[in-house]
């Protein structure tokens, strides 16, 4: 084998997007698995391991999807530099494996074609064959294996044994790796991505008997979600009960997680430890993480549709739909993709808008992806809404927390238009936008496996965060909270004299048409590391200042201590709070330097500001104060 001595053989997944290939990465490896970033880029990059029958090892690495080696994005750029061996920090790929939809096989032939001229061993495989044999696409392997000049297997990774020929054939090429030979591949231009489709077209005709037919489910269902009227009104109701539900469903296991650390302070409190060591581990650690960790079954629940949406399908569909008003603010059909992953996390939001060629569209993108209520958002809101929206209901089905939290979430939507209106005509006057062309993919049944598999992923990230950034900021903000302590003799409270309370008040003036007080101040500037960390300071803050009741009752001590109008400013703020300091660091490395970053940072610190203003003197005016 030529591979190094007890180093296993790489195996590479290369493909078209939408053909299931990181389905097929995550049967072939299941848990055993990592995400990281290439270096010096935000790309993702998606390692596993796996043991084919024969037992041999093998590290499984899961490239961006791509219709050629002729790269026209970051993500297309790292797949070709893996391909080819150009990235001295990654082993070049001892064996690649062209995943094909198998309904869908034109593009993907003449990708195959590319890779048979990198000069490593290339195995095709047909992977959604179940999808291609119910639309009655019939292939002769056979046949198209001779042609490509390249050994074929079918696979269908989303079924149990749907992946055992592949690993049959992983064990018979890995038996005898071949030596690499040179590459003779050169980036073709118009010319040659032409003659590369005749020749594929010609394979297509020679293997493939009959092309098969649209599904008639996919084509009813279509029918009636890409109406241009009906098909909004679903999406929209869709995105409602993803809100309603994110308090509906999770608040038992959001007061069970609160009664747990409830108990855990109780605990620490009654602990016969010096006071500032149970302080800090009651006020600072517990109150402070605690906090923050109770709003996870939101976070979960919000993964989840996501998930399942992308799985179904249906995301197409949705981008497809909102490419008209999309387009009416500028802003290109495919950036609906990248703005819907920004509900989850603005930083694989601002990532995908790679799928979008036109360097302005995308900028436009980016400018605007923060502005989505991602999930370190749902904190500040539930706390929020939570202590001064009555739980009740509206027309008799509706519940006015979720009712407010979808206004917070349309908020940013519309913002999010706003200002790539304003961004289009301000920076790219003479910007002419491109058609919108989009491949819709059948429907198809979210695998229960995958999705747990993609939640856990997700969750364990947000713990992650809890345990390193929001738990070292809430040390540092119980720290400021506790010290210097009060002088002997004092009558303030021991918090007045902190350091903490003298950085609030410092920001008072500024803050202060706003309606925020000092505490809020000082929630606010470790907000910019993680926009979560403000509900974690707050209780903090809170607890060093009153003991286990406020450590016990947040909500229902802001409830007490601030008025209406101060809350409705502080949901305004963070509606278009800037954003967290990665998310600041990604927008720099996509956009190749420090000016988009700072422009992001000053027009969102600036809409905050002005929305905050406006909302607490309106409210005030209206006695809300």
């Amino acid at each position: 084998m030529n591979v190094a001595v007890d180093l296993a053989p790489v195996v590479a997944l290369v493909g078209n997007p939408n053909c299931g290939k990181t389905a097929l990465y995550n049967a072939l490896t299941g848990s055993r698995q990592k995400v990281a970033n290439y270096p010096g880029v935000t790309v993702e990059k998606k390692m596993g391991r796996l043991s084919t029958p024969a037992g041999r090892p093998a590290e499984v690495v899961d490239l961006p999807g791509t219709y050629s080696l002729r790269a026209r994005s970051p993500d297309e750029e790292i797949t070709r530099d893996v391909v080819l061996g150009k990235l001295a920090t990654e082993r070049a790929p001892d064996l690649i494996v062209c995943v094909a939809d198998a309904s869908n096989l034109r593009l993907a032939l003449r990708l195959a074609l590319e890779l048979k001229q990198v000069g490593r061993p290339v195995l095709m495989s047909l992977n959604m064959m179940d999808i291609a044999k119910k639309r009655g696409v019939e292939i002769d392997m056979g046949v198209l294996a001779r042609e490509l000049g390249l050994p074929v297997v079918s696979s269908v990774a989303v079924r149990r044994g749907g992946t055992d020929a592949l690993l049959a054939a992983l064990d018979k090429q890995l038996d005898a790796l071949p030596a690499a030979g040179a590459a003779s591949w050169r980036a073709p231009d118009a010319t040659g991505l032409r003659n590369a489709q005749r020749e594929a077209d010609r394979v297509l005709r020679a293997a493939v008997r009959n092309p098969g037919h649209l599904d008639p489910t996919t084509a009813r269902v279509d029918k009636l979600l890409l109406h241009p009227a009906a098909g909004l009104v679903i999406l929209l109701a869709i995105l409602f009960v993803m809100f309603q539900a994110v308090f509906a469903w999770a608040k038992p296991l959001m007061n069970l997680i609160s009664d747990g650390f409830t108990w855990l302070g109780a605990l620490v409190g009654s602990a016969p430890l010096p006071e500032i060591v149970r302080s800090f581990l009651k006020d600072g650690v517990i109150a402070g993480v605690g906090s923050v960790i109770v709003f996870l079954p939101q976070i979960v629940i919000l993964f989840f549709f996501i998930l399942v949406l992308e799985d179904l399908g249906y995301m197409a569909r949705a981008a497809f739909l909102m490419d008209r008003i999309m387009g009416g603010a500028g802003l290109h059909g495919r950036a609906f993709i990248p703005l819907l992953s920004s509900f989850a996390c603005a930083i694989p939001g601002i990532m995908a808008t790679r799928v979008i060629d036109d360097r302005r569209d995308r900028l436009t993108t980016i400018l605007v992806a923060p502005l989505m209520t991602c999930s370190a958002r749902i904190p500040v809101y539930t706390l929020i809404i939570s202590a001064f929206i009555p739980d009740r209901e509206v027309w008799g089905f509706v519940g006015l927390q979720g009712l407010v939290m979808f206004g917070l979430y349309a908020a940013g939507i519309t913002a999010a238009l706003a200002v790539s209106f304003v961004a289009k005509r301000l920076f790219w006057r003479t910007s002419a936008g491109e058609p919108f062309m989009l491949e819709m993919p059948d429907y198809k049944i979210p695998q229960l496996k995958s999705l747990v598999f993609g939640v856990a992923q997700r969750a364990s990230a947000f713990l992650r965060r809890a345990g390193t950034t929001i738990l070292s900021m809430m040390i540092l903000i119980w720290a400021l909270a506790s010290f210097p302590q009060a002088p002997e003799g004092a009558t303030d409270p021991a918090i007045d004299y902190s350091f903490a309370a003298k950085i609030g008040h410092a920001i008072g003036p500024i803050t202060q048409p706003l309606g925020f007080n000092w505490q809020i101040n000082v929630a606010l500037i470790p907000g910019m590391a993680a926009r979560e960390v403000a509900v974690g300071a707050l209780g903090t803050l809170y607890a060093v200042d009153g003991g286990e009741e406020a450590t016990e009752k947040i909500g229902q001590i802001l409830k007490g201590q601030w008025p209406l109008a101060t809350a409705l400013a502080l949901l305004a703020w963070y509606v278009f709070a800037p954003q967290c300091a990665s998310t600041l660091a990604v927008i720099r490395r996509e956009t190749g330097g420090w000016g988009w970053m700072a422009v992001t940072f000053v027009y969102m610190l600036g809409l905050a500001y002005i929305a905050a203003l406006l909302t607490n003197q309106i409210a005030r005016a209206a006695g809300a104060g």
